[in-house]
């Protein structure tokens, strides 16, 4: 075989393996060393699969990673987020669906601060389900709303999602976070509107409450919720500022997580143990699949098989729209059967000699990209959001109800997905007005 043989046979591997469930980082390391082997020797593949872990390692930006979700285990291990929902119910309350409403920006905020979409869906899956469903929200409805909600931790800055797309891309993280910040609210208030429709027009989904609450009320809400806002601004606000990068942000954000804590006294030794073991097992999960994704990068480069796809692609394929919608198909399918990570990882070393030859902007793509794979987190049969949900609630609301609520979000998103392809300045204002 050839080296383009080689490459087509170590995809068709790889997709093999992750379909029969072995780990993702195990399959890219196995998979690569193996292609690299029978294209160059097997010395040569010996000699990547120690280089790269360590060159890898050592990438500056990476440490942001592991920052960020410390930041936001200790702010849930603190109850740094406790009173947000309440606060936004008793501003949504009298909306149609305004439960629903308040769980969607709550978990707008919330991602803020954890930068995981799984964190979040987690959260409040335990917060606003049980409440939504004890004033007789319709199971499917209050699921749904949850589990895409959790999604929107993918887009809104600091992602985890998006630090790793620009560390593989070799794109502006702070770049990326900026971008993020329009596409996520947009995304926020499209569900919020569908929430709002569907209600109005059939209100059996979600009574309507009658309470009205006062403006001291309201206020006296918000005071329970301040750590979070200071630690949104106090992190988002330190990279838009230029006062610091966003791997900086991440210690930042983490040491002043730790602080409110402490001042708010709802932290202890346990809790910070805790807060660590959570970082470090999900820091290194991360990692295995991302080291994994480098040898495998190598691998391609090696094979030619991007290089000849980009080639081929070009003259068929020359309107960047058509390859944007090949690739949303491609996510879209692979995303019913692999995480959200892995995936980015996966496709990544393919995908970018195909768009860079086509001159795509790696900011814009990147936004679109990452609200793929947000469709992804809540399509069957993997949807890990709502597995996560599903844990959480166990046999309160059937799995298949969950997935029917997941299916008008998913619907929303391919709305948002196609505004942001349409009218790319959406996703490119801010970067190019604020760096």
């Amino acid at each position: 075989m050839d080296r383009l043989d080689i490459g087509i046979v170590g995809i068709i591997s790889a997709l093999f393996l992750i379909g029969i469930r072995v780990p993702v980082g195990v399959v890219l390391g196995l998979v690569s060393f193996a292609g690299i082997a029978a294209i160059l020797n097997t010395g040569a593949a010996w000699g990547i699969l120690t280089a790269i872990p360590y060159s890898f390692i050592t990438n500056w930006s990476l440490s942001a990673i592991p920052m960020f979700m410390l930041m936001g285990y200790i702010a849930s291990q603190a109850g740094l987020t406790r009173g947000l929902f309440s606060s936004m119910r008793m501003f949504m309350g009298h909306v149609p669906g305004g439960l629903a409403s308040a769980t969607v920006i709550s978990s707008a905020l919330f991602a803020s601060a954890s930068g995981s979409s799984t964190a979040t869906s987690a959260a409040f899956s335990r917060i606003a389900v049980p409440e939504m469903l004890r004033v007789n929200y319709q199971g499917s409805l209050a699921t749904g709303t949850v589990a895409a909600s959790g999604t929107l931790g993918s887009l809104i800055p600091p992602s985890i999602l998006l630090i790793l797309f620009g560390v593989f891309t070799e794109t502006s993280i702070s770049a990326l976070f900026v971008a993020g910040l329009i596409p996520g609210v947009l995304s926020a208030a499209i569900y919020i509107g569908m929430i709002t429709l569907r209600c109005r027009l059939n209100p059996s989904l979600a009574p309507t409450s009658d309470t009205q609450h006062s403006r001291a009320e309201k206020l006296a809400a918000l005071k329970n919720t301040w750590p979070l806002p200071v630690l949104i601004l106090g992190v988002l606000g330190g990279i838009f500022l230029g006062i610091f990068s966003p791997t900086e942000a991440g210690a930042v954000g983490a040491v002043l997580a730790l602080v409110l804590a402490m001042v708010r006294g709802t932290f202890n030794t346990s809790a910070l143990v805790r807060a660590l073991v959570e970082t470090v097992e999900g820091t290194c999960t991360i990692f295995i699949i991302a080291i994994g994704a480098s040898m495998f990068s190598s691998f391609m480069g090696l094979s030619t098989l991007p290089n000849t796809m980009s080639s081929g692609l070009i003259l068929w394929v020359d309107n960047i729209y058509v390859l944007i919608l090949l690739i949303a198909l491609l996510f879209i399918a692979l995303g019913m059967f692999v995480d959200s990570i892995s995936l980015l990882l996966l496709t990544m070393p393919i995908l970018d000699p195909i768009l860079r030859s086509l001159g795509v902007d790696f900011v814009w793509f990147g936004i679109i990209a990452i609200k793929m794979l947000e469709i992804g987190m809540i399509t069957p049969p993997v949807g890990l959001n709502v597995y996560v949900m599903k844990s959480s609630l166990g046999d309160r609301v059937p799995l298949g109800e969950m997935f029917k609520g997941a299916a008008w979000f998913i619907l929303m998103d391919l709305l948002t997905l196609a505004i942001l392809v349409a009218f790319p300045v959406i996703t490119l204002l801010l970067p190019r007005l604020m760096l």
